[in-house]
């Protein structure tokens, strides 16, 4: 299918959610320090447990911004950059989602963090579960926000033929014309918050971020099946989902519970709970809901 009419198409379920995510203007905190780590830039905000906070696909870190702020006290935020997102610097890798996993991992070592909380939005969450699978043990607890370990699935595809489509998907963005490129960007917006303000924001960047990055890295969610390390990790694990931007499509509460409920089977002791209005970005839709859930599952008064 032309990429034109790739953006012109509504895209049903959660796969319109994994498109076009991208967030706010990275916004500094005035006691906050930075820290460059391996092409990563994080943001280390106050004291306390360790949450390490790490945003979706074209996201600037400060998705978590409000999140961070209403979990103090008594939590250390790490929120991270990752690079090619939303103007931050891009690299060059064959893999994004492997070498940001091993890099992540490596931050949470190199600050000797024990034990800490990942909370994780969109690919964030992905990546977030490619970590504890890696390293069982390592992290005390996930918080997955609004992420699913096989997109593709929510197709009808299965892995093989997911691999294929993610080539092909990948080569639509990469040869897509400028004017094209905008209209995905723009398109993949809709729907992603309540608010048209939030959505003008999500689509700014996404355009501010790196073509080749957004591609290779969507190309990888869409292509990968993460269901398989499920029964390696460990850690209790948070999901916390919404539907309600595809209540026109059909979908319900209680229908979308049981899409992640199907996926996330593999993953022992897994608890999911459902915003029940809350858009992709739940940080900005729901807040008090996500922070509530998120402060009793890891508790934090």
């Amino acid at each position: 299918m032309p990429f034109a009419k790739l953006c012109q198409r509504r895209w049903t379920g959660l796969f319109a959610a994994a498109v076009g995510i991208a967030v706010a203007l990275f916004s500094g905190h005035g006691d906050a320090a930075t820290v460059e780590f391996r092409d990563l830039r994080v943001e280390v905000v106050g004291q306390g447990r360790p949450v390490l906070m790490i945003p979706g696909l074209n996201s600037a870190g400060s998705t978590w911004t409000d999140t961070c702020a209403a979990l103090q006290p008594g939590v250390q935020c790490h929120i991270v950059q990752l690079p090619g997102f939303a103007g931050a610097p891009a690299i060059t890798t064959d893999r994004f989602l492997d070498g940001m996993r091993d890099r992540l991992l490596a931050y949470l070592d190199d600050r000797k963090l024990d034990k800490p909380v990942v909370m994780g939005h969109s690919l964030g969450g992905a990546l977030a579960l490619q970590m504890a699978a890696e390293k069982p043990g390592r992290i005390g607890q996930l918080v997955i926000v609004d992420a699913l370990p096989f997109l593709a699935g929510l197709r009808g595809m299965t892995p093989e033929t997911a691999k294929g489509a993610a080539a092909a998907m990948r080569q639509q963005m990469q040869s897509a014309t400028p004017a094209q490129w905008e209209a995905g960007a723009r398109q993949g917006a809709m729907g992603m918050s309540r608010t048209p303000a939030n959505a003008e924001r999500v689509a700014a960047w996404s355009l501010a971020s790196d073509r080749t990055t957004s591609a290779q890295a969507m190309s990888e969610l869409w292509g990968d099946d993460l269901r398989p390390l499920l029964p390696r990790i460990t850690t209790p694990t948070l999901v916390l989902g919404a539907w309600a931007a595809y209540e026109p499509m059909g979908s319900t509460l209680e229908s979308t519970r049981r899409i992640f409920e199907a996926q996330y089977a593999g993953l022992s002791g897994v608890k999911v709970s459902m915003s029940q209005r809350g858009y992709h970005f739940l940080m900005w839709d729901d807040p008090e809901w996500l922070v509530g859930e998120v402060k009793a599952f890891i508790d934090v008064r």
